[in-house]
């Protein structure tokens, strides 16, 4: 099934890049654009895509603005959130305005139309570095303001759940292992952790994909939140 997309940017070079990317992608089709919050509403409307790749510092009206509005007139589109920012004045108000992904601009092409194929199909998309935002955020308030995020349109139970598993599983990991699952807490792309770990791509890949699998974990998001949880990274 195509993926109908909306692409939300007030960057055209930004717009231009990922139309040439994603024009490759026999999967998804990007139905339009919207240089600023109040278009990507009217886009939404007239074009009714599946997923909507929306920036944050847009102009008219932002884009936490436009997904709360989102949220309420289109309930079914699904937001990612695909900007420069990883602070957490802007990742927990994406995310408690219903974004169900957060990803940020250096993201590999590969691994953002991989998000947007998982989003589509109802998972929950978080760049490390905004995971372990939303982790710190759930270690360090009361119950009350964690409960205050919970329904912003299901961050999961078991991504959360997950983040608290029993610590001594990492006992499983080898020492290169416990390295890689820290740098993913840090918001490292595997090229990045390659690059730190005197490592080949292909061998960080091999590392994460044993990580995962030792610690019960599906995903990077899910071992961010993990290594944040214990301490690591």
């Amino acid at each position: 099934m195509t993926i109908r997309l909306l692409l939300a940017d007030d960057h055209a070079m930004v717009r231009r890049g990922l139309q040439v990317f994603l024009a490759t992608q026999s999967d998804i089709e990007l139905v339009g654009e919207a240089a600023n919050g109040q278009e990507a509403l009217d886009q939404a409307t007239a074009l009714q895509p599946d997923v909507i790749l929306m920036d944050l510092n847009m102009p008219i009206l932002n884009g936490i603005e436009t997904t709360k509005q989102l949220k309420l007139t289109h309930p079914d589109v699904k937001v990612i959130v695909l900007t420069s920012f990883s602070d957490q004045d802007h990742v927990l108000p994406a995310i408690r305005a219903g974004a169900r992904g957060y990803l940020l601009k250096d993201i590999e092409p590969e691994e953002l139309v991989n998000a947007i194929r998982r989003v589509r199909q109802g998972q929950v998309e978080l760049h490390p570095e905004a995971a372990a935002q939303l982790m710190n955020m759930l270690a360090t308030t009361s119950h009350e303001a964690s409960t205050d995020i919970a329904p912003s349109e299901s961050l999961s139970a078991s991504m959360v759940g997950t983040a608290a598993a029993d610590s001594s599983l990492l006992r499983y990991l080898t020492r290169r292992e416990q390295e890689v699952l820290g740098l993913i807490a840090r918001g490292m792309s595997n090229k990045e952790i390659g690059s730190t770990l005197h490592i080949t791509e292909k061998t960080v890949k091999t590392h994460v994909s044993h990580l995962l699998d030792k610690l019960g974990l599906v995903d990077r998001t899910q071992a961010a939140l993990y290594a944040v949880k214990h301490g690591l990274g």
